[in-house]
């Protein structure tokens, strides 16, 4: 019985008030509209050059080169790491995370069926920086991107890239659970979370791919904007009339905001209609009681 309800949230201005790089730019005094005009102008350069180009593996090469030359002088994966703590999150981040998880726990109603709230993040920024935030206390697992250090201490290599299209293997491998092969053929029945009971959870058109999957296998998904943002607001009322998500709000998770209750609200219900399941499996599987032969 697999009656697991995934929460799986975007980072970056969904979870953030920003990006998970500001901090790192703060610290060395870097200008991020410079560093990131300069990395988009390279993009371009290079596709000039008739060379095919993934921006969310390219802009990993530009932060590898500034930790060589100086600019991010002593960037490693102990200093990403540091830089979690240092994060800005939306109101009511992480006590969302352990307000949902702990919603379930304590009702007999729901834990006697095995039903369990768990989160998840999927980001194209780095998999350390999130290591290194609070949330750690409340996620289950993280994909995001990963780098080795060369014998310098430095960030520099690659090892393993997101993008906003492989953030729909990351949730394919949540479907399926830890260590299965995502490619392996699993009966629906079998798999550790159902589609139909995930809810993602991002900022924008970017993670349509990711919206298409979960709401194709019947989940919920929500969308975010920056308070006071006209444009990101008409953006994400785009994509609920185009039928890519359920319903968005302002990012702010605190208890009471639509965001609070409209994610709350949809993990209750399908809490319901698992038990409601549970429930119908047990009176349909049990047998007739014997009654005397008249």
């Amino acid at each position: 019985m697999s009656n697991t309800i995934a929460v799986i949230w975007d980072c970056d201005k969904t979870l953030i008030d920003g990006y998970m790089q500001d901090s790192l730019f703060e610290h060395y005094n870097v200008s991020g509209r410079e560093f990131w005009k300069s990395n988009a102008a390279e993009i371009e350069k290079s596709r000039m050059q008739g060379i095919r180009v993934n921006d969310d593996t390219f802009y990993l090469n530009s932060f590898i080169r500034a930790a060589h030359d100086g600019r991010f002088k002593g960037l490693g994966n102990a200093k990403l790491h540091e830089f979690g703590a240092k994060q800005k999150f939306y109101p009511g981040v992480p006590e969302i995370f352990k307000k949902t998880k702990d919603m379930l726990k304590c009702d007999k109603a729901y834990n006697e069926y095995g039903i369990q709230v768990e989160h998840y993040i999927v980001s194209t920024g780095f998999a350390e920086v999130i290591r290194g935030s609070v949330l750690m206390d409340y996620v289950e697992d993280i994909w995001g991107c990963e780098l080795l250090e060369d014998n310098t201490g430095l960030i520099g290599e690659i090892v393993y890239t997101i993008d906003n299209t492989t953030k729909t293997r990351a949730i394919f491998e949540i479907n399926k659970g830890k260590g299965v092969p995502v490619n392996s053929k699993i009966p629906e029945e079998m798999r550790r979370v159902k589609f139909k009971n995930m809810i993602y959870i991002a900022d924008g058109p970017s993670d349509i791919p990711a919206f298409s999957v979960v709401k194709k296998g019947g989940g919920a998904t929500f969308a975010i904007y920056p308070k006071g943002d006209s444009d990101a607001m008409k953006q994400v009322e785009q994509m609920r009339s185009d039928g890519r998500v359920d319903m968005y709000a302002e990012a702010d998770y605190s208890e009471g905001t639509t965001a609070f209750m409209w994610i709350t609200n949809e993990l209750q219900q399908i809490a319901d209609k698992i038990r409601s399941e549970e429930q119908e499996k047990i009176r349909s599987s049990a047998s007739s009681v014997p009654r005397h032969l008249t």
